[in-house]
């Protein structure tokens, strides 16, 4: 075995709780385990704990972790700062905060590579500088100059993330911890990560543990899978039998969350044995506007840029009243840019944008109160969104306070917002840092919904969550569509574009390539570009 985690325990301070229980993992040379379990259940704190490392206010209580001939616990840190990066590596869920902004991507990656004393293992005729290009291509990024001599702010979400695993891979690792490594990707990019990570364990004998909420990226790379509950491991087996046979009742019921991706038009099975379908259904389709009705959100000729680079060309798009337009395409296709001028967080852009047939300034400083509530965004990243500071029931109030003015009974609409998206009322005096990254999305989920918007721009808004939250999230919304809430909805997920949108807009290179029902898109896409996409979406694989 190169993994050996033996009766690993974990409690919190100062109230001495177990986060994790008597944990026991084996992982085979060249095997990838998949540790799936909700939000909240341990899994990160598990995969921490591999590294030897403690989260704050938390504690390794007792049990043992061997990686190859190396034993990590109950080592002085000097020495555990030595193993990390060539014994065992770690890529983090949140890219934008594990790369430091102030340096370029060339030291960053020649810095991981020495720390981890890999340097000096380097295969004859390899040097640092050649060893940085060639893992860039094997994560599918830039290996020139003009790339490497970028700060991590010039790069998109997905090239963040691919950075980081270059820098997990660089230092020749025996064991890789990967924490939801594509959380950021679009498919066609996260296909190819997920290749390398195949390819880099078989070929160089690496062992992974790949932490994860997307069911379908775990039936796919992992020869075995370990659910945790509650800090605990409740059921561990090889990927086929634990999927086609699961055990534990928890274990059936993230597998029933899960949404599938149809191309048929076929209703989904998704979510409480069809009954949300059902109500999905009644959503308004956009078959069923009329030609001449006002739609809620109207984008015309819109070209937006950066400095003098064109990022968007030609942009026309309508959202209507309680519909779903999804935003669908790889990193760097336009998708963020396109959201962000809609709210007002990029100015640089000509063309029509009309709410209700007012126009909207371009940015949101020139807009009234009045516009800024109706419009709400919901950003990709958690761990950047929220304001650690604060408490989340001040996250919630302070915007609705700046917004609507003076809150009738406050503990109300926080209970209230918190409880839309799964959360207890509890959670109303947490700071973020106690709270796990789908626990943070959420909150950030509940902050825009509490202001009563008529358009909500979600921006990966589910990336973070576990399938079960996400499950509940989409019901969420499919409610506030009912309530005649509109959705721009953007995503690298086509199987949940399948299951929440109406209509989908398939952007590439700045261009809007397809547009149409979400039907007929997935069923009979018409561009080889959105071809490439549903062929490259995995897919759950149950038997």
């Amino acid at each position: 075995m190169l993994l050996d985690c033996a009766d690993v325990t974990v409690v919190g301070h100062p109230s001495a709780v177990e986060i994790i229980s008597e944990v026991s993992l084996k992982v085979r040379r060249g095997q990838i385990l998949g540790l799936v379990g909700e939000s909240g259940s341990g899994k990160t704190t598990l995969g921490l704990a591999l590294l030897a490392h403690q989260k704050r206010a938390t504690t390794i209580s007792a049990g043992e972790i061997t990686v190859g001939e190396h034993q990590l616990l109950g080592r002085d840190e000097r020495t555990v700062r030595q193993l990390r990066g060539r014994a065992v590596a770690y890529i983090p869920q949140s890219p934008a905060s594990a790369l430091n902004p102030a340096l370029r991507l060339r030291t960053q990656l020649q810095e991981a590579l020495g720390s981890a004393g890999a340097d000096g293992r380097l295969p004859e005729g390899t040097t640092i500088e050649t060893r940085v290009r060639e893992v860039l291509r094997e994560v599918a990024l830039p290996d020139d100059d003009v790339f490497l001599n970028r700060y991590p702010h010039q790069l998109s979400g997905g090239q963040q993330q691919r950075v980081a695993i270059a820098m997990a891979f660089i230092g020749y690792p025996e064991l890789i911890v990967l924490d939801e490594p594509t959380t950021g990707l679009d498919v066609t990019t996260q296909a190819h990560v997920l290749d390398t990570i195949r390819a880099m364990t078989g070929e160089y004998g690496v062992s992974g543990v790949y932490i994860s909420h997307d069911m379908a990226v775990v039936s796919q790379l992992s020869d075995e899978i370990a659910v945790m509950y509650r800090g605990e491991l409740v059921e561990q087996g090889p990927a086929r039998s634990l999927l086609r046979d699961p055990q534990h009742a928890y274990t059936r019921r993230l597998l029933a969350a899960v949404p599938r991706l149809h191309t048929d038009g076929a209703p989904d099975p998704y979510l409480d044995g069809g009954t949300v379908p059902a109500r999905s259904r009644s959503v308004t389709d956009s078959a069923e506007h009329d030609a001449d009705s006002m739609p809620l959100l109207r984008v015309r000729d819109l070209a937006a840029r950066y400095g003098r680079t064109t990022v968007l060309h030609d942009i026309n798009l309508d959202v209507h009243r309680g519909e779903c337009v999804a935003l669908l395409g790889e990193s760097g296709s336009g998708k963020t840019t396109l959201s962000r001028a809609v709210v007002g967080l990029h100015r640089q852009f000509s063309g029509q944008l009309q709410l209700d047939g007012q126009p909207l300034a371009t940015s949101s400083y020139r807009r009234d109160c009045t516009q800024r509530r109706r419009v709400q965004y919901i950003f990709q990243n958690p761990y950047e969104a929220l304001n650690p500071r604060q408490r989340v029931s001040e996250l919630i109030l302070r915007p609705l306070r700046h917004l609507c003015g003076r809150v009738e009974d406050p503990e109300r609409v926080v209970a209230a917002s918190l409880e839309q998206v799964s959360l207890p009322a509890r959670y109303a005096s947490r700071f973020p840092d106690q709270l796990s990254g789908g626990e943070r999305q959420r909150v950030s989920i509940a902050r825009a919904i509490a202001t009563q918007p008529d358009l909500l721009i979600c921006d990966e808004i589910t990336s973070a969550l576990d399938v079960s939250v996400q499950a509940a999230i989409v019901d969420v919304l499919r409610s506030l569509q009912q309530e005649g809430l509109a959705l721009l909805f953007v995503t690298h997920n086509i199987a949940l574009v399948s299951n929440v949108a109406q209509r989908v807009a398939v952007l590439n290179t700045g261009e809007i390539v397809e547009h149409g029902p979400v039907a007929e898109v997935l069923a009979q896409p018409s561009h080889p570009y959105t071809r490439a996409l549903i062929a490259d979406a995995p897919s759950f694989e149950a038997a």
